[in-house]
């Protein structure tokens, strides 16, 4: 079987630890023809920080659709690109997958890095089960929010969540009104930072414990499934 090059990768980067950048990672920076970054100044600041220095190109959410079609030919021609978002992997909740869609659909090969991602780390940190796990990202922010919640009051999985500081509250409670006061929980935040924090408990002592604790910080939510048995 003949081996492709690949077009396209998509390269972790760290959540907060720089250290946490894989030596191949720095490799394939170094190494592609374009860099296309979520921020590039946010970016710019950590390739900075590896001595990368390439041309960076902005790809977000609100230009994707606009500029994937642009790219996917640019790989057509040869070129090589790098995509990397804010923090962690490209593509869980951060733009990726309509490059990534659209790049297999022209016949041409992608690779994803293993390496940092907030969920994982979360996960396994708040001594939940994790054998079984649902990824649920961001929820609605208003429309479609409380269907969205009622359709997991039957998940008997852990579920992952992310979340904003300001929207932290509100999401303890409504969980808390559909899955039970008592359901068990831990709140993640500035994982692999200096004030890494995991609050672990039952919803209600978590709503307790944030009315007089400030949020600040990137933050993941793991709460329990429903106990099959009750």
């Amino acid at each position: 079987m003949t081996e492709h090059p690949i077009n396209l990768f998509l390269v972790p980067t760290p959540i907060g630890n720089l250290k946490d950048i894989t030596l191949r990672a720095i490799e394939v920076l170094k190494s592609a023809d374009v860099i296309l970054a979520e921020d590039t100044r946010t970016s710019g600041s950590l390739l900075k920080h590896l001595e990368i220095s390439r041309p960076l190109q902005s790809y977000h959410i609100f230009n994707e659709h606009k500029t994937v079609q642009r790219l996917v030919d640019r790989m057509k021609a040869g070129e090589v690109f790098a995509l990397i978002s804010d923090a962690g992997t490209p593509a869980i909740s951060d733009p990726g997958f309509l490059l990534v869609r659209e790049v297999l659909a022209a016949g041409l090969d992608v690779q994803c890095l293993p390496g940092p991602t907030a969920l994982i780390p979360a996960l396994i940190n708040s001594g939940l089960p994790n054998d079984r796990f649902v990824f649920e990202g961001f929820l609605p922010h208003k429309k479609g929010r409380k269907t969205r919640i009622d359709n997991l009051v039957e998940e008997v999985r852990t579920m992952v969540f992310y979340e904003s500081p300001h929207r932290l509250m509100k999401t303890l409670e409504q969980l808390s009104v559909a899955f039970g006061p008592e359901r068990q929980a831990c709140v993640s935040r500035e994982l692999t930072k200096l004030h890494e924090e995991n609050a672990r408990g039952t919803l209600a002592e978590l709503i307790e414990y944030y009315q007089t604790n400030p949020l600040k910080g990137e933050i993941v939510l793991t709460v329990a499934g429903k106990n099959p048995k009750a």
